[in-house]
């Protein structure tokens, strides 16, 4: 059964996701979404669902602030309407918004409880398990963290210039008159924190770079990458293996290199959904450098 999801957050905002509901389902994977991360952009979120449901294994499919340029919803708490998206995020909401799946599934009572996301989502789920305990979480998978250097490595120091004048004379909320990075139209305020926030620039491919958040991290899971992934600075395989070996658990944890695509796994959804279906059903195996398909 799939049905819509709809939480809110403490502050009352409407966050839209999914579920992908299998019968009488014990264990369930919360996949926090990236930058536009949502059904039309990375359909691999159908493959995951309809696969684990299939398994008895609920999936929940969870749009955050930041999945579509721009949602309009009504507040529950102060019920006036309200306009969301990447183009106006507040890194700092990030921790609620995962906050809001984790207590919807409470209700549910399930045994075991993962948190994944992908891109921006995995950093989400990093800052997220560094700042709490997370008791109601049991493993962590994260598909494709952003290289946000990567990233704004492509503003110009013209741009970035522009964007801090702007929020230095208060100016937050104002429409950048360019895309970010070429293709996120976004306010002052919010390109701000892409170029110079360190609250979720928590992963890297320089070894000797701040990795402290995954430092605090206390879980184990798994991380999973394309081997074509564009924002790596070419080597995808040594960008996870960089970030793993600063886990608490970096021994326990599994990598996953996924031959022959790149960061949404184009032609390779349904292979990412059976790979995931069976760390689900094995986590924990010996073999922590597994790679899958060809290319």
């Amino acid at each position: 059964m799939i049905e819509t999801l709809n939480v809110f957050t403490k502050s009352g905002t409407a966050l839209k996701g999914t579920i992908f509901k299998a019968k009488r389902a014990t264990t369930v994977l919360i996949a926090i979404t990236g930058v536009h991360g949502n059904f039309y952009s990375n359909p691999f979120y159908v493959n995951i669902g309809k696969t684990l449901m299939k398994a008895g294994i609920d999936f929940i499919y969870a749009q955050t602030r930041d999945a579509c340029s721009q949602v309009s919803s009504v507040n529950q708490l102060t019920g006036e309407a309200e306009l969301v998206g990447s183009w106006s995020e507040n890194f700092d909401d990030a921790d609620g918004d995962i906050d809001a799946y984790l207590e919807y599934t409470e209700q549910y009572h399930y045994q075991h409880v993962i948190l994944g996301g992908h891109s921006l989502g995995a950093n989400k789920v990093i800052h997220y398990l560094a700042h709490h305990v997370a008791t109601r979480v049991d493993n962590f998978l994260l598909l494709s963290p952003a290289n946000i250097k990567r990233l704004t490595d492509t503003v110009s120091d013209n741009e970035k210039q522009y964007v801090k004048s702007l929020v230095e004379s208060g100016q937050d909320e104002q429409l950048l008159p360019f895309q970010l990075f070429g293709w996120l139209p976004c306010t002052a305020g919010t390109a701000y924190q892409w170029i110079y926030s360190k609250t979720l620039d928590n992963v890297h491919s320089d070894e000797n770079a701040d990795f402290t958040q995954v430092e605090h991290v206390k879980h184990n899971g798994a991380l999973l990458i394309g081997t074509m992934d564009s924002f790596t600075y070419g080597d995808p395989s040594q960008y996870l293996k960089t970030i793993n070996k600063h886990f608490q658990n970096k021994d326990r944890n599994e990598l996953i290199f996924v031959r022959g695509t790149g960061h949404t796994y184009q032609d390779k959804e349904q292979e990412l959904a059976d790979i995931i279906l069976k760390l689900l059903k094995k986590w924990g195996g010996n073999d922590n450098a597994l790679y899958y398909g060809q290319g």
